[in-house]
């Protein structure tokens, strides 16, 4: 049965560099807008790489670096990933674990290497497109390579964010990457770390890959800078582990694992060139920090440093096993070939080429069985249901999460703490060995030293007893002058109390005398002002007074004035119209007599047309049954004359029915002008009518004015006598009331005016109305009169119009009938014409009488309407003219009221302005007042020692000292005794030396308490002194020199050891 694990391989003893790479992008629009030029120079043959770094100038000054690959802006994406990723893939594929990472200034191609980019078009698939990077194409090409194997594999990825020194899962399925994760050390690997929470997803073919690529590029935090538009903010780990199962000749299954780390780091930036500002300074900072880091470890690394700072950010802890321990690494090194980033660059450069020197001893990770590996796959999922059988039933030990994590934190922070208290007990040891060593040498002085001491505290006792009997002397005195400078002191407070008293109490009473006589010069003053005002009060009253009596006078003599112009005016206005109404009336009664008169006659005219129609009728009758007899007689021979005498007869009869027509019109144009006259007249009433409404409207409304402005003037007057009426209320009485008894009449006298005004509105107002009624009752009839004529004469014209129409067809009956009747009945035809030319010429007559007359009646009716209306107009004209001469002077008298009235208001308000202001200067200025200046004494109690105390005697003082010693002493002996008792114990060699050696750290106590013989009591601020044994006195002094000893020695300063402050 095989073994259950297979032993990896032998390590490579020599071991192995990390390969470094670079790559010089090409120029990009900003450093083209800026300029710059070309200062790196690549050569991939030579695998060399030139820095000028003279500028453009100085062409000989360069800086030549050596690299395993380099690769220039002409570079294709795809010729990177074969020199580069391809044999590493081969090397995970057999087992290894293998890193590569891109490092470099920000916006030089770190991510675009790593990541690449798609087309835009999307003609190309991920592993075809040419702008793809690294990890897609690594992906596709590890499926394609196990595939081809025929061996059965898994593959899992995990992918990483550091961010502000915070490790993000891009993977994890939560929408907003928020959950910070915690890294561990791995148990198995002592350079490898473990990251609790990290996603790893199991992918089947490539095209998952991508979808996770895309999805983790998502969450990427990524921001624009001036150097950048897509500056990765963070550091990303993209992980692929690959499990891969092999059988070996035993027929035992093994499985072999390889893991491939891909990292694109953050670039490094210069916050003034990048803009980066608040949040985005803060991540540069960071990055810059983490960046700093690695480059501290890299050092150590080639240094060979005896401490390599790993632990310093979370970067180089992740990296920690691919530099310097068991993976296969490759650093890919970005530049930039602008003259701009000249220092970026060869920083970059400087980093790459020491990395060069690191070494790594990559080993083939160990192949575990099938078994074992179901065994751990096993105990991993027992363990799990037991977390989550605890977890469901809150049995065991069941945390929280945030409780979780901070025990992981404190047990990290701990682990920590250990290892740097290690560091500190080595250098304590060794610290501890030198004072050992310097211990000996003390100890060795210090006998020396007793020896001198005890020959010294020999001859200081001596002298100690005679200074304790002096001081104990001074203390007594020193006492006493104590306590008599108290009581002095004392007395001396005392008596400034009473002075102080004594001083207060002679302010407050000259305090009290100045204010009484500024309260009697305020009184003396105010009484002289109010003496003044009460005569300058009454003066202004009395004046107002009298101009209320002059305005009142006004009032009623503007009054009579008014009743005496509106009487002048109503009578003159009755007069004139009633001579106006009479000349109306008659005008009508002449008219209408006309009018009358022309119809009788148009009616005896019409009937006499009628007889002689009649007449005219009959004989045309009597000649019409002579020619029938005779047409009896010869009827073929005289036919045809008759006929056309009969239709020459029709076409008189026709012309008579037109020149009918024409009289009908004239009738009607003859109504039309009656009608507009009676219009022109009415209106003329009608205006007439409105002209006086308008002159009483006008009146009215200047009563109404002039109303108001005394109602203006009373309101105004009261509200300024309440304002008087509030400070000088009994004065003000019996004005306020004769004032209102004034106004009040002035009102009735307005009210009482516009009676009459009123009635005589309503009377001329009525009388017009009538006679507008009968005149329009008067047109009525006339209309209705030649409507009548006209109607009898349509009557007539349409009965002549049947007769000519009868005939016509009697005629046209006749006509074909009568033709050889023409020539025998022509002469009777002459005669019939004759005839009936002279009937023609009698209505002809008529009519032209009938014409004449009505043209008669129109000339008499136009002369007596002109003559009515130039009577109307020569009698309302004066009337007009003393109505508008009444008017003007009542207009001009109610004007010069008008500014009366305003310059006795004028007159009133500056009066009362001034009464106003002579009281507020009363109140305000003249009137003084008693103000408070602060300086009045207040009610108070005067505190002042009522009794002296009386100063103890020296004898007192001296008794008290004594007692007081005589205490301490008590208390001492006590206290030596107790110490006596402690320092007879005897001292083995091992405390002693434990007591030297604290001693080393307690030299300034024990040289401040130096003198101990010497003890000083607080409480009663006397110091005493007391004589200690010969045995104490001995130790003292021997405990003196030893201190007095070690001081002068000075031992050397210990320095703690490298890794300690490391």
């Amino acid at each position: 049965m095989a073994s259950s694990q297979i032993p990896a391989a032998k390590k490579d003893e020599k071991g192995r560099n990390i390969q470094v790479v670079v790559r010089c992008r090409p120029f990009n629009t900003v450093e083209r807008k800026s300029a710059s030029h070309t200062v790196v120079e690549c050569d991939q043959n030579k695998k060399e790489l030139a820095v000028r770094t003279g500028g453009a100038a100085d062409k000989a000054a360069r800086k030549t670096y050596t690299f395993d690959m380099v690769f220039g802006p002409s570079a294709k994406q795809i010729d990177v990933y074969k020199s580069v990723v391809c044999p590493i893939l081969d090397e995970v594929i057999m087992g290894y674990n293998c890193t590569i990472f891109a490092y470099g200034q920000t916006g030089t191609g770190k991510t675009f290497t790593m990541e690449g980019d798609r087309s835009p078009n999307e003609e190309f698939t991920w592993e075809e497109d040419p702008l793809a990077g690294i990890i897609p194409r690594t992906l596709h090409q590890i499926f394609e390579k196990l595939s081809n194997n025929g061996t059965e594999f898994s593959v899992k990825v995990s992918l990483l964010e550091i961010y502000n020194e915070e490790l993000f899962d891009l993977l994890s399925p939560a929408p907003d990457v928020t959950e910070r994760l915690q890294l561990f050390d791995d148990p198995r690997n002592k350079r490898g770390v473990t990251i609790k929470g990290l996603e790893e997803i199991t992918v089947h073919n490539k095209n998952e890959v991508y979808q996770i690529l895309e999805r983790g590029a998502a969450k990427r935090k990524t921001a624009s800078t001036l150097m950048n538009a897509y500056s990765s903010r963070s550091h990303s780990v993209f992980s692929v582990t690959i499990h891969m199962k092999e059988i070996t000749l035993d027929g035992e299954e093994l499985v072999k694992i390889g893991k491939l780390n891909l990292v694109d780091l953050a670039g490094s930036e210069n916050i003034g060139r990048s803009g980066a500002v608040d949040k985005r300074a803060r991540e540069a900072g960071n990055i810059n920090q983490s960046l700093l880091t690695l480059g501290r470890v890299i050092k150590a690394l080639v240094e060979r440093g005896p401490h390599v700072p790993y632990r310093e950010s979370k970067l180089t802890r992740i990296l920690q096993d691919s530099l310097g321990g068991r993976t296969k690494t490759s650093i890919i090194a970005t530049v930039s070939p602008a003259s701009i980033n000249l220092e970026e660059t060869l920083s970059t450069l400087d980093y790459a080429n020491r990395a060069k020197s690191i070494m790594n001893k990559p080993e083939v990770n160990q192949k575990l069985t099938k078994r074992t590996l179901i065994k751990e796959y096993t105990e991993e999922i027992e363990r799990l249901k037991r977390d989550l059988a605890a977890t469901r039933d809150k049995h065991g030990v069941y945390l929280s999460l945030d409780n979780y994590e901070n025990i992981n934190s404190k047990l990290l922070s701990q682990e920590e703490q250990i290892t740097e208290y290690n560091d500190r007990i080595a250098a304590m040891e060794e610290e501890l060995k030198k004072i050992i060593d310097l211990f000996t040498d003390s100890k060795q002085k210090l006998d020396q030293c007793t020896e001198d001491l005890q020959d010294k505290s020999q001859k200081l006792e001596e002298a100690h007893k005679d200074l304790t009997e002096t001081r104990h002397r001074l203390t007594q005195e020193e006492f006493i002058a104590l306590q008599l400078q108290s009581n002095e002191g004392q007395l001396y407070s005392t008596a400034d109390q009473l002075l102080s008293t004594a001083e207060a109490s002679t302010q407050d009473v000259n305090g009290l005398h100045a204010k009484l006589q500024r309260k009697k010069e305020v009184e003396h003053h105010n009484g002289e002002v109010q003496e003044s005002f009460a005569q300058r009060m009454e003066n202004c009253y009395n004046s107002m007074q009298t101009s209320l009596q002059e305005q009142s006078h006004k009032h009623a003599a503007m009054i009579d004035y008014y009743r005496s112009s509106v009487g002048e005016l109503l009578n003159t206005n009755g007069t004139v119209f009633k001579e106006t109404l009479g000349a109306v009336c008659e005008s009508y009664s002449s008219i209408k007599e006309a009018v009358g008169e022309g119809v009788e006659r148009c009616k005896e005219r019409v009937l006499h047309q009628e007889k002689l129609s009649q007449e005219a009728q009959n004989s045309m009758l009597e000649i019409l049954d002579e020619h029938k007899q005779h047409l009896e007689e010869v009827l073929v021979a005289q036919a045809v004359p008759g006929i056309r005498s009969v239709m020459a007869t029709n076409d008189s009869l026709r012309q008579t029915l037109h020149r009918y027509h024409s009289l009908n019109e004239q009738m009607r144009g003859l109504k039309a002008e009656m009608m507009s006259f009676f219009d022109t007249y009415t209106e003329s009433l009608a205006s007439m009518q409105e002209c006086a409404v308008q002159g009483f409207s006008s009146l009215r409304a200047e009563h109404d004015k002039l109303k108001q402005q005394i109602s203006h003037a009373g309101n105004s007057h009261q509200a300024r006598m309440a304002d008087l009426v509030q400070c000088l209320q009994n004065q003000m009485n019996l004005l306020a009331v004769d004032t209102q008894t004034d106004f009040e009449g002035l009102s009735q006298a307005a009210s009482a005016q516009i009676v009459p005004l009123e009635t005589l509105e309503c009377s001329i107002q009525s009388k017009c109305t009538a006679t507008e009624e009968h005149t329009m009752s008067a047109r009525a009839r006339l209309g209705s009169s030649v409507d009548g004529v006209i109607t009898e004469m349509n009557g007539v014209t349409e009965e002549g119009e049947r007769a000519l129409e009868e005939c016509a067809g009697y005629c046209g009956l006749l006509q074909t009938s009568l033709d050889s009747l023409a020539e025998s009945g022509l002469a009777w035809c002459h005669e019939a014409r004759n005839s009936t030319e002279n009937k023609a010429q009698e209505q002809l007559s008529l009519i032209r009488e009938t014409d004449t007359a009505v043209q008669d009646l129109l000339k008499s009716v136009e002369e007596k309407g002109k003559k009515a209306i130039q009577d109307c107009e020569a009698r309302l004209t004066p009337m007009q003219q003393e109505v508008e001469g009444i008017l003007g002077r009542v207009e001009l008298q109610t004007g010069k009221d008008d500014a009366t009235m305003q310059e006795h208001k004028e007159t009133l308000s500056s009066i009362s302005t001034r009464a106003l202001d002579t009281v507020h200067n009363f109140i305000s200025s003249e009137l003084r007042q008693d103000l408070p200046t602060g300086t009045t004494p207040q009610r108070r109690e005067y505190a002042y020692p009522r009794v002296l105390n009386k100063p103890r005697s020296r004898e007192e003082l001296a008794e008290e000292f004594r007692a007081q010693q005589e205490e301490l002493q008590c208390a001492l002996t006590q206290c030596e005794t107790v110490i006596e008792t402690e320092e007879e114990k005897p001292l083995d060699q091992d405390s002693l030396d434990d007591e030297v050696s604290v001693s080393s750290d307690g030299n300034i106590t024990e040289q401040s308490c130096s003198d101990e013989n010497l003890t000083c009591f607080e409480n009663g601020r006397v110091p005493f002194f007391k004589k200690k044994s010969k045995k104490e006195n001995s130790n003292k002094s021997l405990n003196r020199s030893k201190v007095e000893n070690e001081s002068m020695i000075t031992p050397p300063r210990s320095k703690l050891p490298l890794r300690c402050q490391n």
